[in-house]
């Protein structure tokens, strides 16, 4: 199996590569998608299919900075904003000065929601078209958002879960909303600067979290084939059949499983009882070892014992498990008293023996030590930081068969267990530490990622890994991104990166149901994946979905209708409006279905 070889970018759904924006435009040259060229008119028409804002406002609760980025997003894209923030939040005057309105309260009520505008009542819409929230507590997020779904059943929730598993029940429990997993969106683009990767897209659509690339890096069954690379010039888009599989790019839901290199190995437990029984430990021993040698030939000597007896009972006296007492009643008294002294001897060296190695076990824990690294490690990833984002970052790069160490100071923390599950080799310590980087073998490494949860440790850990290892590839997280801006320009310590700023776009997105675009490369040509909303009186109503196909343009992927998304959809089915529609297509494919499902002037009037 090949390999997977490291490139420059991934892009993923709500980041870079992934447009929020107006629908594409179809004026564009044949060259960027092997279209024909479509008449001006068109590309006007379809990016009027967002249309204008109908002035019902967005409401978003919250108080961090990823709330901020939301604002900011949602207003500068000319949304009415209504945020529910906390007082005691340091962003509560910076939020007030984006222009939103404001509201500051400690805790959300029933009431409250109602004044910002989840009023339904007497068959009448909300006067706020969503709600976002994005509180860093669960069972807060979810308590608000199952007040809001029974004031309004049509109110469209946008809900940011920390438990991913929590999340996937809300649509049971809420019906049609959106639940955002910050580390599932932000760990890739950390992946992809550590790896320098160009191969791989990952993207959400559909309800499904899936990934494009080559076939041969693609978990199998693949749902569809994008496009047939095998003539690197002119590559084929959303072929009919391939004649080469092994050359396609594909999508699917996972990453190949890839025999891990062994250039990281975890400590285990030989080396474990290495660390447990130390330099002190052995010096205890050798002179216990002494002490019996000393006994036995004394008593060999001295009481004419033979030899297998002597060192029974010289053992006996130094471990303190007692001699007979008639083995020296006819000793000299100097004999007697050296026996003594043997035995009091020993019984302080057992004692001072069982201290030192409770020390150890309490100092170095046994899961600390057979997680650690065994060995010179080299040519791996460092993940300094093991929460959620690093939990998420560590299986990434487990499927993609890089060798990686952890790095936490919590023995406790998400990652740590996602670590020994996937038997990652994990250091304890502060990642800021120089021993505790050297211990994960950050001189020799390919590339760290400083993910804690402060700005300042990921910097310290970033400019010791410098001075360590200046070939390495630094990229951190950073909170502040004023101060992010400045690392990079100044110090010249790597890449930065914010979970708000990957994040909030694809939130904002949702917020507004602006449609999301995600766009595959192949070779020079590319291919966007999106979703669609057939509107009431479009032309695409009452056609057939298979009619909706073009070859080489457009590919419908899933549909969804009253209920969950179905990735087999039959093409002898039905549109309807309402329905909506995963598609792959070209520019110009694309802006041809938009104009097919957009409602025609005066239809919603007549």
């Amino acid at each position: 199996m090949r390999r997977p070889r490291w490139g420059k970018s991934v892009t993923f759904f709500g980041t870079s590569g992934a447009s929020t924006e107006s629908p594409p435009a179809s004026d564009e040259s044949s060259s960027s998608d092997g279209g024909p060229a479509e008449p001006s008119g068109l590309g006007a028409r379809a990016r009027e299919a967002i249309g204008p804002a109908d002035g019902r406002g967005v409401v978003v609760c919250g108080g961090d900075r990823t709330m901020l980025r939301v604002v900011t997003e949602l207003v500068s894209s000319g949304e009415r904003v209504i945020a529910i923030v906390n007082p005691a939040s340091r962003h509560y005057d910076r939020i007030s000065e984006l222009g939103a309105q404001v509201m500051g309260v400690r805790v959300i009520s029933e009431s409250l929601l109602r004044r910002a505008g989840v009023d339904a009542q007497d068959g009448n819409a909300s006067t706020a078209r969503a709600l976002v929230l994005l509180d860093t507590d669960d069972v807060h997020n979810v308590h608000t958002a199952l007040t809001a779904r029974d004031m309004d059943p049509d109110l469209r929730i946008i809900v940011q879960m920390v438990n991913p598993r929590l999340g996937k029940q809300l649509h049971s429990l809420l019906g049609d909303c959106v639940v955002i997993s910050g580390p599932s969106l932000a760990a890739p683009a950390f992946v992809s600067d550590a790896l320098e990767d160009d191969e791989l897209t990952w993207l959400e659509i559909g309800g499904r979290r899936l990934v494009a690339g080559q076939a041969d890096l693609i978990r199998e069954p693949h749902l569809t084939v994008l496009a047939d690379t095998t003539s690197s010039a002119t590559p084929e888009l959303l072929p009919v059949v391939s004649t080469d599989p092994s050359g396609d790019i594909v999508l699917g839901t996972g990453i190949r499983s890839v025999w891990r290199t062994r250039d990281v190995r975890r400590a285990g437990w030989l080396m474990a009882a290495g660390d447990i029984f130390d330099r002190r430990v052995r010096r205890i021993a050798a002179v216990m070892a002494l002490l019996v040698l000393a006994g036995t030939v004394l008593t060999h000597f001295i009481a004419k014992v033979e030899w297998l007896r002597a060192v029974y009972l010289a053992a006996g006296a130094v471990t303190s498990a007692g001699i007979e007492d008639d083995t020296f009643s006819e000793a000299a008294p100097w004999a007697k008293v050296a026996a003594v002294v043997v035995q009091l001897t020993g019984i302080v060296l057992v004692a001072l023996l069982t201290a030192v190695i409770v020390d150890s076990l309490i100092g170095a824990r046994l899961s600390r030590v057979i997680g650690g690294v065994r060995g010179r490690p080299r040519n791996h990833v460092v993940v300094c930081g093991l929460g959620t984002v690093g939990a998420r970052v560590l299986e990434i790069l487990a499927e993609r068969g890089v060798a990686v160490v952890g790095v936490e100071h919590d023995e406790d923390a998400p990652g740590v267990q996602t670590a020994h599950r996937l038997r990652i080799p994990v250091v304890i310590g502060d990642s800021s530490n120089e021993e505790t980087l050297r211990s994960a073998g950050v001189q020799r490494c390919l590339s760290v990622l400083a993910l804690t949860d402060g700005d300042i440790t990921n910097l310290e850990s970033a400019m010791v890994v410098r001075d360590l290892n200046p070939d390495a590839r630094i990229t951190m997280r950073m909170f502040d991104h004023d101060l992010a801006q400045r690392v990079e320009r100044r110090l010249g310590l790597g890449h930065s990166r914010s979970v708000s700023m990957l994040v909030a776009p694809a939130i904002a997105a949702a917020a507004a149901n602006r449609r999301s675009q995600v766009t595959v490369p192949a070779g020079r040509r590319v291919l966007l994946l999106t979703e669609v909303t057939v509107e009431p009186g479009s032309v695409a109503v009452g056609l057939r979905l298979g009619e909706l196909d073009e070859a080489g343009g457009l590919r419908v992927l899933a549909r969804q209708d009253d209920g969950p998304w179905d990735w087999n959809p039959a093409s002898g089915k039905v549109l309807r409006s309402g329905d909506r529609l995963a598609v792959a297509g070209t520019r110009s494919g694309l802006a041809r279905l938009l104009l097919s499902t957009r409602a025609r002037h005066g239809s919603t009037a007549s």
